[in-house]
């Protein structure tokens, strides 16, 4: 009962019969069958880090009640990015199901630009920008053309790889992370480098490779300098 229940599980959700037969009767490391599971397991940690990465860094600074160390401009960019994906569905009448999840996501990036910005006493300029910001995107979702709203749907890759250049620049210069939640960034490297390999799979144009190619590297670098302040923060309170 519990292997049929697991048997149903994986056909359902990560491959077909013949590649469960492959895998698991005939122990066969069949890699069309390999690339396709991979492929489902790394699109559902795409949407995980969708649906999570943002909201665990936005628990972090709820918890400290401190966003030290996160770039205002980064967290600009990233809202800016997922926008152009929910302007995009909303003007061609997408289903709501097709789209929630980058409006969840835009929802929980501008309570972190609010909050980045409370928390260095600006919390009237926050509240100006978040509501200029959401009074501009009402209104280039009733009238802009359809022209922008692509080039605003095309560029969210871009503006993603800027925002990670500018909280790695941020952290570089302040010489530690903040509160840059771990979890998130683990969540964004491990998404990138999934991208990737999903658009290397696909039919995708050299510049969108060349562009998850670039979002991968700085969320490495950002990887790489969470772990790197991390261990000379230990070591100094060591010290002390």
């Amino acid at each position: 009962m519990f292997t049929s229940t697991i048997k149903d599980f994986l056909i359902i959700n990560f491959m077909p019969e013949k590649c469960y037969v492959e895998l698991f009767f005939n122990f066969n490391l069949h890699v069309p069958c390999l690339t396709l599971v991979l492929k489902k397991i790394l699109g559902i940690w795409i949407l995980l880090d969708i649906l999570f990465a943002q909201l665990l860094q936005l628990l972090k600074i709820l918890w400290r009640r401190n966003a030290e160390g996160l770039s205002p401009v980064s967290i600009l960019l990233q809202l800016y990015s997922s926008s152009g994906p929910v302007l995009f569905a909303m003007t061609h009448n997408f289903p709501i199901l097709a789209w929630c999840e980058r409006l969840f996501l835009t929802i929980q990036t501008a309570v972190i630009l609010f909050l980045v910005l409370h928390y260095r006493g600006q919390s009237k300029e926050g509240i100006v920008l978040l509501l200029t910001y959401s009074g501009l995107i009402v209104i280039m979702g009733s009238y802009a053309p359809p022209q922008i709203i692509s080039a605003m749907q095309s560029s969210s890759l871009a503006a993603i790889i800027l925002s990670k250049v500018f909280q790695a620049v941020t952290n570089y210069s302040n010489g530690h992370t903040g509160q840059l939640s771990f979890i998130s960034v683990l969540l964004s490297c491990i998404a990138s480098l999934g991208l990737i390999f999903i658009s290397l799979q696909g039919h995708t144009e050299f510049l969108e490779i060349f562009g998850s190619l670039l979002s991968a590297c700085f969320s490495c670098i950002l990887m790489a300098q969470l772990l790197c302040y991390g261990r000379m923060t230990t070591k100094a309170k060591k010290e002390a």
